[in-house]
């Protein structure tokens, strides 16, 4: 099944996405997709099962946020700390990885017709090389479009990322591309694996788990929360058109917070500059050494 798919909302649901936008609509939504596993078990299902049903709601969500004019999404699909799950149901979830990836390429001119840039955020080196392959054909494929962004978070953790960052700072350092004076929230934010993503506006966790589970967690201080007892891959676009309702109601105050937090223009030096430049070279090359065939 398609990544990318038309709208099947009846009259009455794009009614209801039309009188929200009525309202402010966010420009970033990022989604914690829980509940695959416990969906499975709840239909007597194998966990890969749930997991298949899972990315079925994500490719489904992709489209209400596309319909909603939402210009950019990010799933937090696998994180670190998966890798403990028992073998079996990792490779399986790396073969249900594989052939959606596949299919995303194999619909190249349908994602080229959309214009969605896709970003795989996370530890790549930690994947197998299959699996990094077709994420870098993906990622190169798509790096210029520029009508909407998926961002999927892959073997991806907060503290890996912002590790990651410091490292890359210190050897920003080590190298004399930046000085010490130069190191703020602003060069390690630009340093982060999200670089040149927009914080979320709104943050949707589903199946009733109140935590954030190491989940852009640099990036999510003035986001609104949502939280649902919903299981992922029963997430209905009611609920999901109640967290945009959700996120309409809590705006004002999060402009207050943000106007409050924001006095001060933020201002990048040369160096700065310079060196983010680099790294952000350094990284393209680095997903075209992975997969480097003309596409």
């Amino acid at each position: 099944m398609s990544w990318i798919r038309d709208s099947t909302l009846s009259w009455f649901q794009l009614l209801a996405i039309k009188i929200l936008k009525t309202g402010h609509i966010p420009k970033h939504v990022a989604f914690i997709m829980d509940g695959n596993r416990r969906y499975a078990s709840k239909n007597g299902m194998q966990k890969i099962e749930g997991h298949t049903k899972g990315f079925d709601k994500f490719a489904e969500t992709l489209q209400w946020c596309r319909d909603l004019g939402i210009q950019e999404v990010t799933f937090y699909a696998f994180s670190i700390e998966n890798f403990k799950r028992k073998e079996e149901e990792v490779n399986g979830l790396f073969n249900l990885v594989e052939q959606k990836l596949q299919n995303l390429l194999s619909h190249k001119d349908k994602t080229k017709q959309h214009g969605i840039c896709i970003r795989i955020i996370g530890n790549l080196s930690l994947l197998p090389q299959n699996i990094q392959e077709l994420i870098a054909e993906a990622m190169i494929f798509t790096k210029d479009h520029t009508k909407a962004f998926l961002n999927i978070a892959f073997a991806y953790t907060s503290r890996d990322e912002i590790t990651h960052a410091i490292k890359d700072v210190i050897e920003g350092v080590k190298c004399d591309d930046i000085l010490l004076e130069d190191i703020d929230e602003n060069l390690i934010t630009n340093c982060l694996y999200t670089n040149g993503s927009p914080n979320p506006d709104l943050l949707i966790r589903t199946s009733g788990e109140v935590r954030f589970s190491d989940f852009l967690m640099w990036q999510i201080s003035n986001t609104c929360i949502y939280f649902t007892n919903v299981l992922w891959p029963e997430f209905n676009v009611w609920e999901f058109l109640n967290a945009i309702f959700y996120y309409q109601r809590c705006y004002s105050d999060i402009q207050k917070i943000m106007k409050i937090q924001s006095v001060q223009p933020v201002v990048q030096n040369n160096r700065q500059l310079t060196y983010i430049d680099k790294l952000l070279y350094k990284r393209q090359i680095a997903i075209e050494s992975i997969y480097p065939s003309n596409i």
